[in-house]
């Protein structure tokens, strides 16, 4: 029987998730507004995607698309997220997504329950991977004391001026650098500005980055009782003192401004200008990197669990590290979704999966067969 799947964002994310559920043999469709991106999807692809080019704020036309899906999976900008989600749960579809949404999609919770679907939210690399090995380690560990996430997406060359590409939406890039990162201290939730707390980390195979705090954490902060934790997002050294310079300088500002009788918004304008300078040419190499920590007690014994991802650009498929990276995990639990693997209607984050092994291992085994590994090491602490 032919598994329908929809998949919602057409761009470097999205075009991934539909390939890898193509290659499994479902029958997808990948919808956007933008017609260019969905023609790249039909050039790239080896298998066959239908596409339909939908504006996907519309929540009648997301409502009609998916009424005959089996699976929904969701790689919109984050300021499209919720309301998606939303739709999806009335249509009775399960869905996996990755929105950086601002909303905590835990609100419809019930919703979801009611209308009998499981979904589960952003489940990509970071958040998504990030969370469910936190998980992992809280379980493994008797007593978790600590746990501390790194990762960034990031060119393989380094251009000026800014040392910085974006595999998606600009918009959710900058969100990162105004949100307020929310971290874990003593037991208790505590928020430093973004792009604070600026120190250097050495990466084998990748140098000196730094790593600044941002809201990564997200459902982490009420999930999990671990007295220590926070996420920090890389990118080489300087950026952090540019994004400061342009957020304090009012260039992310939300609130409307007039030129020349036109309101607009700061944060607006300063994405439209990114959006060219951060875009990544044909074929431009990237890799992603990622550090997740858990420190604690075993027994009577200090350990420190860790997991390190270093991954790169596809030439051979022509896909990015943070699309590949991303996009996996969220087509591996859809695949789960559909064969029953994950069972659970509702709202949940990744995290809710660190303690079901099966989940774990075929996550692991499935990313490992498409080349992205997580290498995991334990030790007691010196």
């Amino acid at each position: 029987m032919t598994v329908n799947a929809v998949v919602l964002g057409a761009g470097m994310v999205g075009s991934v998730i539909a390939e890898d559920l193509a290659d499994f043999g479902f029958s997808v469709t990948i919808a956007d507004i933008n017609g260019s991106a969905l023609a790249r999807v039909s050039e790239r692809s080896n298998q066959s995607i239908a596409i339909e080019q939908i504006d996907c704020s519309d929540q009648d036309a997301i409502a009609a698309l998916v009424s005959t899906a089996d699976i929904v999976l969701g790689a919109l900008p984050s300021w499209l997220g919720f309301n998606a989600l939303q739709t999806i749960i009335k249509s009775g579809k399960p869905y996996c997504d990755i929105s950086f949404m601002e909303e905590d999609p835990r609100s419809l919770h019930e919703l979801a329950i009611e209308h009998g679907v499981t979904c589960v939210l952003d489940f990509g690399v970071a958040p998504g991977m990030s969370h469910l090995l936190c998980s992992v380690a809280n379980e493994t560990l008797d007593v978790c004391k600590r746990l501390d996430i790194v990762v960034g997406g990031l060119p393989l060359e380094r251009c000026w001026p800014w040392e910085y590409k974006a595999p998606f939406s600009p918009r959710d890039v900058i969100e990162e650098y105004i949100r307020p990162a929310r971290i874990i201290e003593h037991g208790k939730m505590v928020t430093r500005a973004a792009l604070s707390e600026c120190v250097l980390i050495d990466f084998p195979g990748v140098g000196t980055l730094e790593a600044f705090n941002s809201d990564g954490l997200r459902t982490l902060c009420d999930t999990l009782n671990v007295p220590f934790m926070k996420e920090r997002t890389l990118r080489y050294p300087g950026h952090a003192k540019q994004m400061k310079m342009l957020r304090d300088g009012g260039f992310f500002k939300t609130e409307e401004i007039e030129i020349g009788g036109q309101k607009v918004k700061p944060i607006d304008m300063s994405a439209k200008i990114l959006i060219d300078g951060w875009k990544y040419e044909e074929g431009e190499a990237d890799l992603t990197v990622m550090r997740i920590e858990g420190e604690g007690t075993l027994g009577d014994t200090e350990m420190l669990i860790r997991w390190d991802l270093l991954d790169y650009y596809d030439n051979e498929k022509g896909q990015s590290s943070m699309a590949r990276t991303t996009g996996f995990p969220a087509a591996s639990i859809g695949r789960m979704i559909v064969d029953g693997t994950i069972n659970m209607p509702g709202v949940h984050p990744p995290e809710t999966f660190g303690g079901n092994e099966i989940v774990v291992n075929r996550l692991l085994a499935e990313l490992e067969a498409r080349g992205v590994s997580y290498i995991r090491t334990m030790e007691p602490v010196a």
